[in-house]
């Protein structure tokens, strides 16, 4: 929860992970740069447009001998993304900021919450190759995007189609004059990180809500949160490779960037980041690009995307013999289009993770009337053919602003990746 409530954006989710990771005694490579010698037992980490990290511990053994272990999450989770120059003033003095959606969110659930900003922006500095990246999360609420009363709209709980560009956009502030919405929004930021307004050359902004994770329920059996999908995955995954020990497969930790909105950039699963990675690992002592095919063979995936649980008021939705529960432990995702990377051997590796972790863990196959989406494992084995299961922890309300899991599944996952991990 911790982890939920420092990471509103995926910026801010990966500046967690590294923290996390450099406090353990991880260190960070530059990957414009050679590496050093890689030790073996030590663990090292890059990042990749300040959103993505990929971290790994070096095996006891070569890579290209005994392959490597990874767990793939995603730090991004749908939400709305500032516009440039956003500010729209409006009768009245009203000031509402110009959005756009980012991914897939349930939109209804941003109305009348305190939301605020945070994101990173980019200052001038001496090489304009290379501009200052600032992290900023205003802590403060500065804005609420107001439904329309029930009375000009009698219908609406019949159903409410919602115009993103329309009926989504954020109230900021009222103004006494239009000249004063001028950069309203820079000069907030300026103020925020104690720089020059001129300094500031662009910036990634994004809306969440102020409203911190809790615990819910009679014995507070739920975590209620925003973004559970995907950083409860990462926060899974984090767990195990700080709290494993070496082994001869070398442990690695991926988290991507924009797998909901098909990871197709630099910093997302679809891009050769992680195989130029593994390849740089595999010959950092002079190894043959041969030796990451031989490491690929010996390597397993866990794609870990948190996953529907059977929804108490809506059971019809859910396949009728494969609907995981709350509680019920990590669900093993199947799907025979291979929208999942899982098959049957792959699935097999994974649940006898759980059993020897004393971990229980389910299945989901979607209802088959009903399409479903995909996930980071297809997209990685199309450049790194190796063993891999999908996999998730059950939730309700997959983005909603507020999206609801389990606690005890969270400490289920933990487990089994450590376990994983472990495995000699």
């Amino acid at each position: 929860m911790a982890m939920l409530d420092a990471s509103p954006v995926n910026f801010l989710a990966a500046a967690y992970v590294e923290e996390q990771l450099t406090e353990a005694g991880f260190t960070r490579l530059d990957a414009g740069k050679p590496f050093p010698m890689l030790i073996p037992g030590k663990g090292y980490f890059i990042t990749k447009n300040d959103s993505a990290v990929f971290a790994f511990r070096m095996g006891t053994s070569h890579p290209a001998e005994a392959g490597f272990k990874l767990i793939c999450a995603h730090s991004d989770s749908p939400c709305f993304r500032v516009k440039p120059a956003p500010e729209m003033y409006t009768e009245g003095g009203v000031v509402k900021l110009n959005t756009e959606v980012y991914g897939g969110p349930i939109l209804y659930t941003w109305f009348d919450r305190p939301l605020s900003l945070a994101g990173r922006v980019l200052l001038r500095g001496t090489n304009p190759l290379k501009p200052q990246v600032r992290r900023i999360k205003i802590e403060r609420p500065l804005l609420i995007i107001p439904h329309i009363a029930i009375h000009f709209n009698r219908q609406v709980n019949d159903g409410n189609p919602l115009s993103k560009q329309v009926d989504m956009l954020p109230v900021i502030s009222i103004i006494n004059s239009k000249l004063e919405a001028d950069n309203l929004l820079l000069t907030t930021i300026a103020n925020e990180l104690g720089v020059s307004m001129t300094d500031i050359l662009d910036f990634d902004l994004s809306l969440y809500d102020t409203q911190k994770s809790q615990l819910v329920g009679l014995n507070e059996e739920f975590i209620s949160s925003g973004r559970l999908d995907d950083l409860a995955m990462v926060h899974a995954g984090l767990y195990a490779l700080l709290h494993s020990n070496a082994t001869p497969m070398t442990q690695v930790l991926a988290i991507f960037d924009n797998e909901e909105t098909g990871s197709g950039t630099k910093q997302g699963a679809a891009s050769p980041v992680l195989r130029n990675l593994l390849e740089r690992v595999v010959t950092n002592d002079g190894c043959s690009a041969d030796g990451l095919y031989r490491a690929l063979e010996h390597s397993f995936m866990i794609s870990a995307d948190m996953a529907h649980a059977l929804h108490p008021n809506h059971p019809g939705k859910h396949d009728p013999t494969n609907h995981p529960v709350m509680g019920g432990g990590p669900v093993i995702k199947i799907n025979a289009n291979q929208k999942y990377v899982t098959d049957a051997e792959s699935a097999s590796v994974f649940a006898e993770i759980c059993r020897i972790a004393g971990v229980p863990f389910q299945y989901f196959v979607n209802h088959s009337d009903m399409a479903g989406g995909s996930t980071l494992g297809n997209i990685l084995t199309s450049q790194l053919p190796m063993r891999g299961v999908d996999m998730g922890n059950p939730m309700w309300g997959m983005h909603s602003v507020r999206e609801t899991a389990a606690a005890v599944d969270h400490e289920y996952a933990c487990r089994a990746f450590t376990t994983f991990f472990e495995l000699k």
